[in-house]
């Protein structure tokens, strides 16, 4: 009978050893998840998001217009264009189809647009601005015919001096590496 206690307490004591080295293993191994939200009017900023998100394991979420584009929307060249109207005045905020639920289990959130005259498109404030975002690290990522992202990044940053967002660059190459690389850059 003593040995056969023994062997059970024995059994006991490895079990608890193993599931308190698995909880640990857990806690250890678990990275806060991320979120991809991006804003694409043509389609190409949507496959660098897509992209990005695969690269950082991040969920994926896109803003859309209540209103969808149309090419002539974005004839940047027509001053009467929809985007062109957006822009100017910068306090434009387009409506956005639907919201985003809850950020909550999200530390790290890219928020990836096309550059619209040298800056963010007000959509992405329209984002911004009904999203709780405090106490988030924002990573702006955009693509661009010509245009680095740092000018969107200081102009949110300017906007909302409340927030934390850090410039990811552009991302314009088809590659999956380029995307993993941005993702080992802004850790």
């Amino acid at each position: 009978m003593r040995v056969f206690l023994l062997s059970l307490l024995a059994l006991t004591l490895s079990n608890l050893n193993v599931f308190s080295q698995n909880h640990t293993t857990k806690k250890m191994n678990s990275t806060p998840k991320a979120l991809v939200v991006y804003f694409s009017a043509s389609g190409v900023t949507r496959a660098a998001a897509e992209r990005l998100a695969k690269a950082a394991d991040a969920d994926l979420h896109e803003i859309v217009p209540e209103t969808p584009y149309t090419d002539a929307d974005l004839n940047w060249n027509d001053a009467n264009s929809r985007s062109s109207k957006e822009m100017n005045p910068p306090t434009s905020r387009p409506a956005i189809k639907g919201k985003l639920a809850a950020v909550d289990q999200y530390e790290t959130i890219y928020i990836g647009f096309p550059i619209w005259w040298y800056t963010a498109p007000t959509i992405i404030n329209s984002f911004i601005e009904q999203t709780d975002l405090k106490g988030k690290r924002l990573v702006v990522f955009a693509t661009s015919g010509g245009s680095s992202s740092a000018k969107a990044t200081e102009d949110l940053k300017k906007a909302y001096p409340a927030l934390t967002f850090q410039d990811g660059g552009v991302l314009n190459s088809r590659s999956q590496a380029d995307a993993e690389k941005l993702v080992k850059r802004v850790k």
